[in-house]
């Protein structure tokens, strides 16, 4: 019989600061690093009285544990939204505000306005309500950690997508990251219309 793994703290620290401002929505994003790809963003609000083992931070978690918690987190939130900024939008904006915009994007997609929204990094979004960062807070606050598992299974499965129209790419392996691999085939075929090129100056490549 498997071992059920709960990380009470982070549940703490929502419910704590749920004294004073009774609904929270956790933000974070997926794919601020790749050369190729949309970032994502996800909001997530989840009720004082909900625990969902094995919750924890995105990147801590296997693939497959991701795809379950996914369903889970979903089946369990009061509302949840992910949204998207274009390649276009990171390359005429910068990855920072591009991301920004995406983390926008999906609280205001949110079904039910958050008392506070909980920002994973060190940056703010312009929001319409209350809003604090926390550093590493996938790792800190149960409802980022939740809105980090949804940006980044909704990201690995649209750049499987992908991969099935840039089969040339194997972004199904890296992501979209910039692997030995994926430098390799950009090498080989180009800068792709879904490439970020403000991340690929350095290659002399028009594209295709």
């Amino acid at each position: 019989m498997s071992k059920i793994i709960l990380h009470k703290e982070l549940f703490e620290y929502d419910s704590n600061l749920r004294q004073d401002f009774p609904v929270i929505c956790g933000v974070d994003e997926a794919g601020r690093g790749p050369l190729a790809g949309d970032v994502y963003a996800a909001a997530v609000i989840l009720n004082d009285d909900v625990l969902i083992d094995y919750l924890n931070d995105s990147k801590k978690i296997s693939e497959k544990r991701r795809e379950k918690l996914y369903d889970e987190i979903i089946e369990k939130s009061v509302a949840y939204s992910i949204a998207t900024a274009s390649v276009a939008e990171i390359d005429s904006l910068n990855i920072l505000k591009a991301t920004m915009l995406a983390m926008k994007r999906a609280v205001e997609g949110l079904g039910v306005k958050p008392d506070l929204a909980l920002i994973d990094g060190n940056r703010l979004p312009e929001l319409d309500c209350e809003s604090r960062f926390v550093i590493k807070g996938d790792a800190t606050s149960a409802s980022i950690s939740a809105a980090s598992v949804l940006a980044k299974v909704a990201r690995d499965r649209y750049m499987k997508e992908l991969s099935e129209k840039y089969p040339e790419y194997c972004f199904e392996k890296h992501k979209g990251y910039g692997t030995k691999l994926h430098y390799k085939m950009l090498e080989k075929y180009g800068i792709s219309e879904i490439h970020r090129r403000t991340f690929l100056k350095k290659l002399n490549h028009d594209g295709k």
